[in-house]
């Protein structure tokens, strides 16, 4: 599914993966699938917006994973699928993938880890994405305890749940609560490194909810202000011009054209075309 003719949405970008990479402890019985290597191949797929080639990936490696007795690869993937078929449209397959991958949390005596933290967003953002903003928000907040309780956690994590929290509050119509968190992911992102691209969504994401709150009139002068700021840090020379970059350009342009910054928007689109031409 490619369909850039829409504003940026909350689906449309990458959330913290769930990769579990520390085998310690696992059933020596257990024949583990190559995690690092499926996600590294699933970027590739991605890359070259290779949808269809991406599904049949991670199918593959799920029923590897299920024949292998690998309930850590299976999770991995079982995360991954849920985003897969979020950013493709497919409801009830990403919800039933979601599920799918809670039950596994219990299975594999996780509660309280950042990896169940993680699953809990992906999960989240799914419902977010379909609509189901209340079971997003519980699995936000529940993700949100984990995260800020443990003091290891990657703070690229830790960002994307405010972000994606945040957005829920909008849907919600829970403005003041919605920009507290979009705040706290611009702190957040701005120690990560490349982290650039995500302060630039989140400005998007800022404006769209100052417009819902106060509309487009009333809101102009802050509005316009944020697009500034998203689009200085879209051209920021440290963010890497690979293929999610290409993403992120491709996905906010719509939302530069439609607050009328229709240059920036052709400039985001050339760019990213650029990029997937090199692929």
């Amino acid at each position: 599914m490619n369909d850039t003719n829409k504003p940026l949405r909350p689906e449309d970008y990458e959330e913290p993966r769930c990769l579990l990479c520390d085998r310690e402890g696992a059933d020596p019985g257990v024949r583990p699938v190559p995690q690092q290597r499926i996600i590294q191949k699933l970027d590739e797929y991605m890359s070259r917006r290779d949808y269809a080639g991406a599904e049949r990936h991670l199918l593959y490696w799920l029923e590897e994973a299920q024949r292998g007795h690998d309930e850590r690869g299976e999770l991995v993937v079982r995360n991954e699928l849920v985003g897969h078929y979020r950013k493709t449209g497919m409801r009830e397959k990403a919800l039933a993938q979601g599920e799918k991958a809670l039950a596994l949390l219990d299975a594999l005596d996780f509660a309280g880890t950042v990896s169940a933290g993680t699953t809990y967003v992906n999960v989240a953002t799914a419902c977010s994405a379909f609509g189901e903003n209340e079971r997003a928000l519980a699995l936000f907040e529940q993700a949100r305890a984990i995260y800020e309780a443990q003091p290891h956690t990657r703070l690229h994590l830790l960002g994307g749940l405010y972000n994606n929290m945040a957005l829920v509050y909008k849907a919600l119509g829970r403005y003041d609560e919605a920009c507290a968190l979009f705040d706290r992911a611009m702190a957040v992102m701005g120690e990560v490194p490349g982290g650039v691209l995500e302060q630039a969504i989140t400005c998007l994401n800022i404006a769209d909810t100052v417009a819902a709150e106060r509309g487009l009139e009333e809101g102009e002068a802050r509005i316009n202000e944020l697009l500034e700021r998203a689009y200085a840090l879209l051209r920021d020379p440290s963010a890497p011009h690979d293929g999610y970059y290409a993403f992120v350009c491709e996905k906010c342009a719509p939302s530069f054209s439609y607050y009328g910054w229709f240059a920036a928007a052709e400039e985001l689109q050339t760019e990213a075309r650029a990029i997937y031409e090199r692929a």
